[in-house]
């Protein structure tokens, strides 16, 4: 190593180094002086670097409200208009490298961390949701809101209103007598919503609270917390027969009247069986299921060389229904042994 630091001063590191078959890494290594301990010893402090009370001046200048949205090379010229140097634009991301602010220096505000619904049910009258929709008024940018409360289990719509405005005090009301119709205890029923500001309402907050329901909101821009209640409004939409414009008030109320009726009356739900929401609601799904199986085994007897694999069953209604089911193998012991 000796004769690789006489040669070095003389022709360089590198020549020396590759003159003897000497790694240049063992070389450097060799000529770092150890500690006692067989520590290398600290670095020098280059001379040319800034001096503690420089630093705390360049970072003061950072940091301050002047020129903390603005960029080094920003900062450098405008202190160098001013007769001011302090270092270079290097030095100054140098400084925010090492104290991790080569990012937006400013206070910024957070957005809440909010967690993710997770609702169960497995009977009717036990969860609900509820949004509100728009419907095209007689002419352009008017609107008519459309007010509806599905329960989460047997898809039924509990209640609905057609309204001129979106307001809480319309929907406390719609609430109050949807849950005197369906006869709800205190604390039997979930009620799901979005974030709008009805929703949000301090005065239906207080009509759910002493009405002893618990409610829950959909997360800030996250389009499935609520799914059912925006399938059924798609239902609806998407349904032949509804008009690209309502005449007036009473015309939308005509036909949200007939439309629910066919839902909760009619509508074989692909979600519940092909059972009607009437049918599901109301306790009656085990005697149409029965009746159904009487049917297909009758078909299976008469015609059984159409059957190849197994005699029909009719489709049975879930054992639990979910918004954002938990991830977790034991969400059937949180949903009560189903």
């Amino acid at each position: 190593m000796t004769a690789a630091t006489q040669l070095s001063s003389s022709v360089g590191c590198a020549a020396a180094c590759r003159v003897l078959g000497l790694p240049r890494a063992s070389f450097y290594r060799a000529r770092v002086p150890l500690l006692e301990s067989g520590a290398a010893a600290p670095r020098r402090k280059p001379a040319r670097s800034l001096s503690e009370a420089e630093r705390q001046a360049a970072l003061a200048h950072l940091h301050s409200e002047r020129f903390v949205d603005q960029a080094p090379h920003q900062i450098y010229a405008a202190l160098l208009d001013e007769g001011v140097y302090i270092g270079s634009v290097s030095t100054f991301y140098r400084l925010l490298r090492q104290h991790g602010e080569l990012r937006e220096r400013r206070n910024q505000r957070r957005h809440p961390i909010y967690q993710k619904p997770e609702l169960l049910a497995n009977r009717p009258n036990q969860v609900w949701t509820w949004d509100i929709t728009k419907l095209r008024g007689p002419v352009k940018w008017t609107y008519f809101y459309l007010y509806v409360v599905l329960d989460l289990y047997s898809r039924y719509v509990v209640g609905w209103m057609v309204a001129p405005v979106e307001s809480a005090e319309l929907a406390k009301n719609l609430m109050e007598d949807t849950h005197t119709k369906e006869g709800i205890k205190p604390g039997q029923v979930h009620l799901h919503a979005d974030n709008g500001s009805s929703m949000k309402s301090k005065v239906l907050a207080a009509m759910l609270a002493d009405l002893g329901v618990t409610k829950s909101h959909s997360r800030p821009h996250v389009s499935d917390d609520n799914p059912f209640s925006e399938s059924q409004f798609k239902t609806m939409k998407y349904r032949p027969g509804f008009p690209d414009r309502f005449g007036s008030l009473a015309d939308a109320s005509l036909h949200c009247r007939g439309f629910f009726r066919w839902y909760n009356l009619e509508h074989h739900h692909s979600g519940i069986a092909l059972l009607t929401p009437h049918t599901v609601h109301h306790g009656l799904a085990s005697d149409v299921i029965d009746n159904r199986q009487r049917v297909l085994t009758a078909a299976f007897q008469q015609h059984t060389e159409r059957f190849v694999r197994k005699p029909p069953k009719p489709g049975q209604l879930p054992d639990a229904v979910w918004i954002n089911p938990p991830k977790s193998a034991d969400w059937q012991l949180r949903a009560g042994g189903v």
